[in-house]
């Protein structure tokens, strides 16, 4: 285990300790402002961080930007990657070309980035510490020569700092410099939730591998943390299963699957910008696709869902998908349904309906015995099951302790889940369905995850909510815009501080700012809808600019 003893570290965390003292005890005299001070001007960081504080300023950045990093995870290729990527896009417009050296000139207010971390520990779970301290200053005499600084216990923060340091810098088209805006910034930061996620739904549309990651890489952007990956459901089944391989003869064509190795390059793909991709298999209701390779799933040919809860083999089914996908996802959270079973084939096909008398079960304990026994295989494989609310709603009491409970179908659900102990992600469909294309952006925004929920115990068991992308309407031409931007205001609620984010006079306050980030979406390639259309997704409804529609 490293410790991170480097006189540099201690040397820069000085630096930057009295710069925030700095920064609080002489505002005025140096002209900084605080998180207070928010209306006017605008900060556009989007998610808003935690604390900071900024001057009046204007900085100078080199295209030729040195990267060093010290401390324990100094040797970090993900950090390595990430500031390539990054640099790429900060100095997009300047090629690597030094203008100023071009000019003459040689004299950058900022020519190095130093990034410290404290861990060399690259595991990424839930609850990973992914806090950050940021300083942007330039040669005053009192600061770091010409060096902008990033802090973090671990990889994932400063990725986040990154992405940060990334908003701060804008491109000047007069002097072709990119340039930091109300220098000198101090930034702490760290997220309100440990969870932040966004689903993917590639089954009622298949999406080429080159699409999640433009969507994944959005994401960070947004510092969303969590890729649910709905990879399966009735309509198709895209994903290599090797232990049972008929299983794919379920996708739409032989074209639009997913081997095994596509699903470690996702996986490998979003660790690197610090998300986790959390898999799903939705039992035992929307699993139709899974009989197009084993007849046998189905209770019979007539009668296709929900799964044959009579037989062995389906469970064991159930276990060799999830004993290869372990192999893939190291997540500790997995999803597994449970919602919208409907039980009429079980109640109508003879050889169930036995099996039901024979075990003195109803359809709805054949629900609950399919959902308990899934998660007993699922928590033998070592990961804490997922389930949407219906399971909850229905059997809570019988529950394993350990289920996180998925809320959607309305407001109302985490407070009595995490009342009976039960962690829980918010995902209410009336607001945080993206596929909803009537609801606005500032609706997304203003929703809650701990509404309803005042004790201390029961707001640290809402792990954080999800934006769901449901595909039935939904493809490459337009899986983009559908997410974004409305995605990045739920991004903000799950971010920043709740008291930073007031929804009060939100068209005042918090638009003009989700406008920019919209736009720096659309600079960066994503293809972001207009903010303030009736419908999201739609098109402009004429001319005029980015930061006004």
């Amino acid at each position: 285990m490293c410790r991170d003893t480097s006189s540099t570290s201690l040397v820069i965390m000085f630096y930057f300790l009295s710069a925030i003292l700095g920064a609080i005890c002489f505002s005025r005299a140096v002209g900084l402002n605080s998180t207070s001070e928010l209306d006017n001007p605008f900060v556009y960081v989007w998610p808003l961080p935690a604390e900071f504080a900024y001057g009046d300023k204007t900085l100078s950045v080199d295209p030729d930007l040195l990267l060093t990093v010290d401390g324990c995870g100094g040797k970090s290729v993900i950090i390595r990657e990430a500031f390539e990527r990054y640099r790429a896009i900060i100095f997009k417009h300047t090629s690597g070309i030094s203008i100023r050296k071009l000019r003459g000139r040689s004299k950058y207010d900022v020519s190095g980035l130093r990034i410290i971390v404290h861990s060399d520990s690259e595991t990424l779970q839930l609850g990973v510490d992914e806090s950050y301290s940021l300083s942007v200053s330039g040669n005053d005499g009192r600061s770091i020569i010409g060096e902008a600084t990033i802090e973090a216990n671990t990889v994932y923060g400063a990725l986040h700092g990154l992405e940060t340091f990334s908003q701060l810098c804008s491109f000047n088209y007069e002097t072709k410099t990119v340039q930091v805006y109300k220098a000198p910034w101090y930034v702490k930061d760290e997220p309100r939730f440990p969870y932040r996620g966004l689903l993917l739904d590639t089954s009622r549309h298949y999406l080429p591998m080159e699409v999640i990651k433009q969507v994944i890489e959005s994401m960070s952007y947004a510092k969303l943390n969590v890729l649910h990956w709905h990879i399966i459901d009735e309509e198709s089944f895209p994903l290599e299963v090797p232990t049972f391989p008929n299983l794919w003869r379920g996708a739409y064509t032989k074209l639009e699957r997913y081997t095994v190795e596509d699903a470690y390059e996702i996986v490998n793909f979003a660790k690197n910008r610090g998300i986790n991709v959390m898999a799903e298999i939705d039992v035992p209701g929307h699993a139709e696709s899974w009989g197009a390779g084993y007849p046998d799933l189905w209770p019979s040919l007539t009668c296709r869902e929900p799964l044959d809860v009579s037989k062995n083999f389906t469970f064991d089914v159930v276990s060799g998908i999830l004993t290869d996908m372990r192999k893939i996802f190291p997540f500790e959270l997995f999803h597994l349904g449970g919602d919208e079973v409907h039980t009429d084939c079980w109640t109508s096909t003879p050889h169930v309906q036995q099996w039901l008398k024979d075990q003195n079960m109803t359809a709805k304990d054949a629900y609950q015995y399919f959902v308990l026994k899934a998660q007993e295989i699922a928590i033998s494989k070592g990961w804490t099951p997922v389930n949407w609310e219906e399971t909850f709603n229905t059997f809570a009491s019988n529950l394993n302790p350990r289920t996180v409970v998925h809320n959607w179908l309305g407001g109302g659900v985490c407070p009595k889940a995490v009342a009976k102990g039960f962690r829980c992600i918010f995902s209410n469909q009336g607001v945080w369905y993206l596929d909803h294309l009537d609801v606005p952006w500032d609706e997304v925004y203003g929703a809650e995850p701990l509404e309803g929920i005042n004790g201390v115990t029961e707001q640290e068991l809402v792990l954080g909510g999800e934006v769901c992308m449901w595909a039935e309407t939904a493809d490459t031409s337009n899986v983009q815009q559908t997410i974004w931007p409305r995605a990045a205001a739920a991004a903000e609620r799950l971010w920043s501080k709740r008291e930073l984010t007031s929804v009060h006079n939100a068209t005042a306050t918090v638009l003009p700012r989700f406008h920019y980030f919209r736009c720096l979406l659309t600079r960066r390639g994503v293809q972001a809808a207009p903010v303030t259309n009736m419908y999201a997704r739609s098109p402009p409804t004429g001319p005029g600019s980015c930061y006004e529609q």
